[in-house]
């Protein structure tokens, strides 16, 4: 992989920690209490990827959890996340935790923003942050402009996706050119993250990306 990498010059800006059995339906396992000794190990697996492929960020799942039985996930998932942030400090790695809409993901412990920001204030660590997506946001009736601006201080990765459908930025109803630019306004420096769901095949969809300058039209590729 690192090769890869090199080969093209492309920077591995952000991984997930395993998540779980996801054919039985897991979608993270930090936050469930009989997991422990599992995410444990899940997560130094996941520091040696970091480290082997010099990725700054880590993305940990909080997975889903049981009606009544969220406040003890939640102290689940704080004492997961500051072992975590521990271990990844002394390597310059970001713990990152994501609110993932519950239409998609019913059950999921950490939904809204204001639940992941209710989360970080539980955490003594610096290195453990935001990973902001707009879909999710827009999906919880969340405006991404404002959600950018309240948690500009606590954002490092974001991500985008078409609203509704999940497929290309773009695709849906939503604009995404003022949330660019509000982006460029506050001055945010890191990376926007496209993940979505081709309408088609991944090649056809990134039409959408060429007046960003981050693309070429499909005839042009043909040519080259």
């Amino acid at each position: 992989m690192w090769g890869y990498l090199q080969d093209f010059d492309l920077k591995m800006v952000l991984i997930n920690a395993p998540a779980g059995d996801r054919a039985s339906g897991e979608r993270g396992i930090a936050a469930l209490p009989d997991r422990v000794d599992d995410f444990k190990e899940s997560i130094i697996d996941a520091l040696e990827w970091a480290t082997a492929l010099k990725c700054p960020q880590i993305h940990i799942m909080s997975g889903i959890v049981g009606p009544g039985r969220e406040d003890y996930a939640t102290a689940q998932y704080v004492d997961n996340l500051n072992f975590a942030a521990k271990l990844a400090e002394s390597l310059d790695i970001t713990i990152l935790i994501e609110p993932i809409n519950g239409q998609d993901v019913p059950g999921y412990l950490v939904q809204r923003t204001a639940q992941a920001r209710a989360i970080l204030a539980m955490i003594d660590a610096p290195n453990v942050a935001l990973q902001y997506d707009a879909y999710h946001a827009l999906m919880n009736d969340e405006d991404p402009i404002e959600g950018l601006r309240a948690n500009f201080d606590v954002i490092r990765h974001m991500q985008i996706a078409g609203y509704p459908g999940r497929h290309e930025p773009g695709s849906g109803t939503y604009d995404y050119n003022a949330f660019f630019e509000a982006c460029d306004m506050i001055g945010y420096g890191g990376v926007i993250g496209c993940e979505y769901v081709p309408e088609t095949s991944t090649l056809d969809g990134l039409g959408w990306a060429f007046r960003y300058g981050i693309s070429a039209p499909r005839d042009q590729d043909a040519d080259d």
